[in-house]
């Protein structure tokens, strides 16, 4: 399972703490997009992010918005432990299911360190070759 480095976790929480504070839903969906992108690899935090988006569904009583946020919370933890997920994809029912969608710069930079963090630690915890 995928454990997200602390710079992902860190910007994931602050979407989400800034889509709680923002003062229109136009706003707090934008916020929920960014930390959905930042989610997708990450069971938990993806799942949360789809549950926190059918929260505010319901709020705005969207019908289409809440059927597709319970399909996607029903989904999200098993793609993220499969890798089978759209990448890029902003989580909306609006947008399809498997369709990949540009990153956007600033979340593409901090991904992409945290994709090299990741490598570098994965490289210095593997067994030496025993070669005899």
């Amino acid at each position: 399972m995928s454990t997200p480095t602390a710079a992902v976790r860190a910007l994931y929480e602050r979407e989400m703490s800034s889509a709680q504070a923002a003062s229109g839903d136009a706003a707090r969906w934008s916020h929920l997009e960014r930390a959905h992108i930042l989610s997708q690899p990450h069971p938990w935090l993806h799942t949360r992010n789809h549950l926190s988006m059918l929260n505010l569904a319901l709020r705005q009583h969207d019908r289409r918005e809440v059927f597709g946020q319970v399909l996607r919370i029903v989904v999200a933890a098993p793609g993220s432990l499969s890798g089978r997920y759209p990448v890029g994809n902003t989580g909306r029912t609006a947008v399809g299911l498997m369709t990949q969608m540009p990153i956007p710069a600033d979340l593409q930079k901090v991904l992409a360190r945290s994709h090299t963090e990741t490598e570098d630690i994965d490289a210095a915890t593997e067994p030496e070759s025993t070669h005899g």
